[in-house]
């Protein structure tokens, strides 16, 4: 005897999801190219770290750094597991971790708020500064609620996601 029971949001989505597991060379691109801003960002960080310009103020310590660049690393690494295996799923226990991380590193460094958004624009040349001067340290602040919030919907998104599609593939 088979249940006819309608199926919620969150399995019909999944369902969706699984379809679209292994993934296409166009969205193996577009992990590159993620890879690609990704480090453009981190680059920018690091010559603000290595120049001394303010930016990154002396509550920046070992721990901060960790938490900081980790957290930014994590997306290259999700990615990069996402080009060499090709399925989405598969990789989606790093992707909670990462956004786990995230959530972590966000909550600490809002809290030591080691930044000077002052700073922000002072490596950039004039034309690309009016894009960024808006940006004040308590902007920076809603962001990094904003991603506190996020990531850590986002880790019980991805962890429900990727358990629903693995009972899926069991199933069929």
């Amino acid at each position: 005897m088979s249940e006819n029971k309608p199926k919620g949001w969150f399995t019909r989505h999944a369902e969706k999801e699984a379809k679209k597991d292994v993934m296409k060379l166009s969205e193996r691109a577009g992990e590159l190219i993620g890879i690609f801003c990704i480090l453009i960002l981190v680059t920018f960080l690091i010559t603000h770290q290595t120049s001394s310009t303010g930016f990154f103020t002396s509550k920046f310590g070992h721990l901060e750094q960790f938490l900081f660049y980790g957290s930014l690393s994590f997306g290259i690494i999700t990615s990069i597991g996402k080009i060499i295996v090709g399925r989405k799923n598969t990789i989606r226990p790093l992707e909670a971790f990462g956004a786990l991380f995230s959530f972590i590193a966000l909550l600490w460094l809002l809290d030591v708020f080691p930044f000077d958004f002052t700073h922000l624009t002072d490596i950039l040349p004039e034309f690309l500064r009016l894009i960024t001067i808006w940006i004040s340290n308590d902007i920076a602040k809603i962001f990094m609620v904003i991603g506190i919030a996020g990531s850590f919907v986002t880790t019980f998104y991805i962890i429900a996601l990727y358990v629903s599609i693995h009972r899926l593939e069991k199933t069929n």
